[in-house]
């Protein structure tokens, strides 16, 4: 409440969005094992689907993070986050991408700027970075 000015909850920055995901696996993940890859809520079910080894129903979203569980150093693309119609953010093990249905767009390096103070969206530096994330976001959307 209050960051950026902003009061309510319904923001897509990580503060706003960021929760413990917690798996506990005995023989699947080493106890006290991090994985800083980027995992999203919806990833529950079709975890839970893996874990007690049962077929995920295709309706699902999301991605399983036995793999991730299974081995600390594998690595995942990205998670999508929604919140209404067309604002959707990306966060990838080290960038937040978020686009607005209006069109509008933030760019955040989380592992220089954890608390996403300085929009780099309009920097030159990141254009290309920010033409690839906004793809995959826009073809999330699709789906």
């Amino acid at each position: 409440m209050g960051e950026k000015e902003h009061w309510c909850k319904s923001a897509l920055w990580r503060d706003a969005t960021h929760v413990p995901y917690i798996v506990v696996a005995p023989g699947i993940a080493k106890p006290g094992t991090v994985n800083s890859q980027p995992v999203s809520l919806v990833d529950t079910y079709p975890t839970l689907c893996d874990l007690a080894g049962i077929p995920k129903p295709e309706h699902l979203d999301g991605e399983s993070v036995v793999p991730l569980l299974k081995d600390p150093s594998a690595k995942r693309d990205a998670a999508f986050i929604s919140y209404g119609p067309e604002n959707t953010a990306m966060q990838t093990e080290r960038y937040r991408y978020i686009r607005y249905e209006d069109g509008s767009e933030e760019l955040y390096d989380q592992q220089e700027d954890p608390h996403e103070w300085t929009n780099l969206s309009n920097n030159p530096e990141f254009a290309a970075l920010k033409a690839q994330l906004k793809t995959q976001v826009l073809q999330f959307q699709s789906e």
